[in-house]
């Protein structure tokens, strides 16, 4: 019986060992997926000001500038309702003679998901210049990709079957199999322009993305 226990114990600690130098056999790889969207939302927040020694003067050339923008977007098949007040300042400025200065700046922003439109409206918005409204830094067309979510599974999937692709081959190349997933972490899905830089200044104005994710897979060997 006690030659039996030997033997029993040595073949289970075999088979643990060698479970234990299977599980050690593994490589970690990374996949990649890159998708090439097109925005789902325009927003634009057009800023503006005027400025008279007058108060109400400064507010009647804001309202003659506030219904040029209307009947600019007007013009270009947009609803009224597309086009909403987001914000307005009043500042007062007196000189060392006490003359005083009245500037107001007001934004209206418009949000629409014809992009095809926004794009119309941004190639033309010196229009807007020509008919007298100063346009004030900052007033820029937004481009947004909204529906990340749904193109999220698929995108994971791409990217694990890449992975698994690199694991393949570097088995092949050492004689063995892929197994299973041992573990994985999914990297963070950014959203970049399309085209020029990956990031930074400009991926906003452009409604053409990439949408890129990295995963890191550890499979087990074989």
């Amino acid at each position: 019986m006690l030659g039996l226990s030997i033997i029993a114990g040595g073949y289970l600690l075999g088979d643990g060992l060698l479970r234990a130098q299977m599980a050690e056999r593994s490589v970690t790889v990374r996949g990649l997926a890159e998708r090439e969207v097109t925005a789902d939302l325009a927003t634009w927040t057009i800023s503006y000001s005027a400025r008279s020694s007058n108060l109400a003067e400064a507010q009647n050339d804001i309202d003659r500038d506030t219904e040029a923008i209307r009947a600019f977007f007007g013009e270009l098949g947009f609803e009224a309702e597309a086009l909403q007040p987001s914000g307005v300042n009043v500042s007062q400025y007196s000189n060392n003679m006490g003359q005083q200065t009245y500037t107001i700046r007001q934004r209206l922003q418009l949000r629409t998901t014809d992009i095809e439109r926004a794009q119309n409206a941004v190639a033309r918005q010196f229009d807007l210049v020509r008919r007298g409204v100063v346009l004030e830094e900052g007033s820029g067309m937004s481009f947004t990709f909204t529906r990340l979510n749904e193109i999220k599974p698929e995108m994971v999937a791409e990217a694990t079957q890449d992975a698994r692709a690199s694991a393949n081959q570097f088995a092949e190349d050492s004689g063995t199999n892929v197994g299973s997933i041992r573990s994985a972490t999914q990297g963070y899905f950014s959203i970049s322009a399309r085209d020029g830089d990956a990031g930074g200044y400009g991926v906003a104005d452009t409604p053409y993305k990439l949408v890129r994710v990295v995963t890191t897979i550890d499979f087990y060997l074989g």
